[in-house]
């Protein structure tokens, strides 16, 4: 079979990245196909050095660092990607590389991190926080939304077969889409992510600073526990206000290497997680280290993280964001610290492996394109 992989873009590495790379592992002959791609050389290396062939948004002017601005345009430039000379077309998709058009010989596979969220159910919590919510620039907004989602639904007629990340986005593709999908984890690099030596008296959380994440959340619970102590990683949007809520208590540690983070996560007492994520690789790596985590109990990370009513704990969940919630659940896992181990902690990072997500991924590739 001639086979090519398409995504929504190429400009950062992120969870949908480690997707692709082993859909490239599995399929190393495979032809790339982006709307964008402004991946520097030194950062191809998981799509085997390939280039995507890109769309007309590729020459727009300031495509490189504002390419979201582009979204109105984006169903109109997937459309335009000529995909005619493949048998099997893979997607990785968050927002429009489902919607590539495809013939009734060939296949369509879609593996899907999320519906579009800020066109779907989180519209209000998107315009809010890019200030689009107001007088024109809102009625505008509005309906260039309106209209993405009646294309997104159009176009998920043309995708064959959907896999999704995690349960919790296959209730999410069956409610807007009103399409089945299997369920195939995203893989973590537990080779990478190993557990390390003596656990310190600190708390680690790791992210990106972007309003959903809730960073603010967690360094504003750690003013009301002064005696404990948190370590953050990161930077963005954010940081000018979570750090005017750091007390003393706190560390902003800014972005750090791969290695620096493994190194802490090592070390940390506990990881802590206060987002609704759509599936949630960082709290995973963070197992894979041998901390266990302390997470928002939505979206993915009741699927990844084992909590206190499950043999072999691997965490503590709160229910609801906010400070009163996440004190509580501190206060919990402190005096039920002695029941998390290392061990059970590895052992749940390691059903989520590479090698575990490629089995899954090319047996169910295979068992589609045989019918």
């Amino acid at each position: 079979m001639k086979i090519a992989i398409v995504c929504d873009w190429l400009v950062t590495l992120g969870g949908a990245e480690k997707v692709l790379a082993e859909m490239f592992t599995c399929f190393p002959d495979a032809d790339l196909f982006a709307v964008v791609d402004f991946l520097p050389d030194d950062k191809r290396d998981f799509v085997l050095h390939k280039r995507a062939k890109t769309s007309f948004i590729q020459q727009l002017p300031f495509a490189k660092t504002s390419y979201r601005a582009y979204l109105p345009l984006m169903p109109l430039a997937i459309e335009q990607l000529d995909l005619s000379a493949y048998d099997l077309i893979l997607s990785s998709s968050h927002a429009v590389a489902k919607g590539v058009i495809t013939g009734p010989n060939q296949t369509h596979i879609s593996y899907v991190h999320s519906p579009m969220r800020y066109a779907w159910d989180l519209q209000h919590q998107y315009l809010r926080e890019t200030g689009l919510d107001r007088k024109w620039r809102g009625h505008i907004a509005r309906y260039l939304l309106h209209k993405l989602r009646l294309w997104d639904v159009s176009r998920a007629h043309g995708v064959d077969h959907f896999i999704a990340n995690s349960n919790y986005i296959a209730r999410r593709i069956h409610k807007t889409y009103q399409r089945e999908a299997t369920v195939i984890y995203p893989p973590i690099n537990v080779e990478q992510f190993t557990p390390g030596g003596k656990k310190e008296d600190f708390y680690l959380t790791a992210s990106r600073f972007v309003p959903y994440k809730r960073i603010d959340l967690i360094v504003e619970s750690f003013s009301r526990m002064p005696d404990k102590r948190l370590l953050v990683i990161g930077d963005g949007p954010d940081y000018h206000k979570i750090k005017a809520k750091a007390g003393s208590n706190v560390s902003l540690l800014g972005h750090q290497s791969t290695i620096a983070l493994i190194d802490h996560m090592q070390r940390a007492k506990a990881f802590l997680f206060a987002a609704e994520e759509d599936f949630g690789i960082v709290p995973l790596e963070a197992l894979a280290c041998g901390t266990p985590v302390i997470a928002y109990g939505k979206g993915g990370a009741l699927e990844t993280v084992r909590g206190l009513d499950q043999d072999k704990p691997t965490g503590v969940f709160f229910y609801e964001q906010t400070v009163d919630a996440l004190v509580d659940a501190m206060t919990l896992f402190e005096n039920e610290e002695a029941r998390f181990t290392k061990a059970h902690c590895v052992e749940q990072a390691a059903r989520f492996s590479p090698a575990k997500f490629r089995e899954n991924f090319k047996r169910f590739i295979l068992e589609r394109t045989a019918q």
